[in-house]
């Protein structure tokens, strides 16, 4: 280490548990996060504080204004840009002794292996069942240790898959639910600090893990309620059945989609305006949630993502469809879903969404 890190890293050097060679350790450690969202920012900020050599960040999605009261990395400023590319811009600024590499694009299953194989452990702060799903079996499949953590409005969950043969997120839970059984935050809301600590919580079971200290969450769940200030752990064993795959499995639905061979088209502001104003205007399709809907709009219909499907009489007639939603990243995932249906009819979505063309407030 130079002068300067050792300056930077002089509290971890006077741990006798951590010094010189767990902070080498740490150093040369090579640590993928998934998700640059509300877990994923504290996460990545301690690691790359606490000297992560690498630090790899998965997320396509950009940053809205709905994002900032939990999502700390991001300020006003970074509305619209991409959010891995944003967040590795603050973390090199924090630690400069470390590698920051942005991965601006889905993981599905024509990417999962290829990435997950190059770096040495997980993080997954993802938001979703199908991605949990994905980079469990990826996991699996190139025996790489997991660290796992979800939110629910005031409640949060914090694991450790894969961990020396430990048991997997299949052995907790077996199968993905429904599309649309479990809402998410977007509809329910979350407690703004709630992803600070339960993201904490899963950078420190990251550490241990590279560093090789403590007892590692394999084999338990760790609950923890910010009502009750409280902790409850349970524990649960591994299931032979949840690795009994050689190959990604089938079960991921639309979000880990492999790419459509139709094309979406991205439109601006303006773009649009001239659409809706033209003869023959297109169907305009908001999908984000009733109450995200009712604050602002832009006219169109309100047929959020989970319930989608259930339109489909209704696209029918239609030959041109604009989708639209808070970011983009719904609009994307009901694209997915419709070009399926209608290979023939012609997508386009608003770039960003409402938060990225200024319309919103």
């Amino acid at each position: 280490m130079s002068s300067d890190e050792r300056n930077y890293y002089s509290r971890h050097l006077s741990l006798p548990e951590v010094g010189a060679t767990g902070q080498q350790k740490l150093k040369h450690a090579r640590v993928l996060v998934i998700g640059a969202g509300g877990l994923g920012c504290p996460m990545l900020t301690y690691l790359a504080a606490a000297g992560v050599g690498t630090l790899g960040i998965v997320d396509f999605d950009q940053v809205e204004v709905s994002n900032l009261h939990r999502q700390v990395l991001f300020g006003m400023a970074d509305v619209g840009r991409y959010k891995a590319e944003a967040a590795r811009e603050r973390l090199q600024a924090l630690n400069p002794h470390i590698a920051v590499e942005a991965h601006v694009y889905a993981l599905n299953p024509d990417n999962a292996l290829s990435l997950i194989s190059q770096y040495d452990l997980v993080v997954d702060g993802s938001d979703n069942f199908p991605t949990r799903y994905l980079v469990n079996d990826a996991c699996v499949l190139t025996n790489k240790p997991l660290i796992f953590g979800s939110i629910y409005k005031f409640e949060g969950q914090i694991s450790v898959f894969n961990f020396q043969g430990g048991p997997t997120y299949r052995c907790l839970y077996p199968t993905p639910p429904q599309d649309g059984e479990i809402p998410n935050c977007a509809e329910i809301g979350v407690l703004g600090v709630l992803p600070g600590v339960v993201g904490s919580l899963m950078a420190t079971e990251a550490i241990k893990l590279i560093l090789g200290l403590g007892k590692v969450l394999s084999g338990k769940l760790l609950v923890y309620d910010a009502l009750e200030a409280g902790f409850r752990t349970y524990t649960f064993t591994a299931k032979s059945a949840s690795r009994a795959f050689d190959t990604l499995q089938s079960d991921y639905g639309p979000v880990c989609a492999l790419p459509s061979e139709s094309t979406l088209e991205e439109l601006d502001w303006e773009e649009l305006q001239a659409l809706l104003d033209s003869p023959t205007p297109p169907l305009l399709i908001d999908v984000r949630e009733p109450a995200e809907y009712q604050r602002f709009n832009i006219g169109g219909v309100n047929w959020p993502l989970r319930t989608l499907t259930q339109h489909l009489p209704d696209i029918l007639p239609h030959r041109q469809v604009v989708l639209c939603c808070q970011s983009g990243q719904r609009s994307r995932k009901a694209w997915q879903i419709l070009s399926d249906v209608f290979p023939e009819y012609n997508f386009a979505h608003v770039k960003g969404g409402l938060s990225a063309i200024g319309v919103w407030s």
